[in-house]
């Protein structure tokens, strides 16, 4: 599904590196996404990272960002990289 995008609004793209499969990241993430009223997934990549990408106003992005980095999640967290674009529309958070 796509829908329409508001002014302001931004896709956060974010690979997060350390023990961050198989303990329950994506679920953390995607609770934390919802909470901030932001759309998008998170998946598990082949070399160990999650890719995690978000859509909706910069600000939820970057209270997102900012709590990938922390290291509150579940797992542990070496290394987030994070990239801005513009959104493409996505609907709903899923895990994937």
């Amino acid at each position: 599904m796509v829908s329409e995008t508001a002014p302001g609004e931004i896709r956060l793209t974010a690979w997060v590196r350390g023990d961050v499969q198989g303990v329950g990241f994506r679920w953390w993430t995607r609770a934390q996404a919802l909470e901030l009223g932001l759309v998008g997934w998170a998946r598990n990549t082949d070399d160990g990272r999650v890719e995690v990408v978000a859509e909706g106003a910069r600000e939820a992005g970057e209270q997102l960002l900012a709590r990938l980095e922390t290291g509150s999640s579940p797992g542990r967290v070496d290394a987030v990289v994070a990239q801005w674009s513009a959104v493409k529309g996505l609907t709903g958070f899923v895990e994937r």
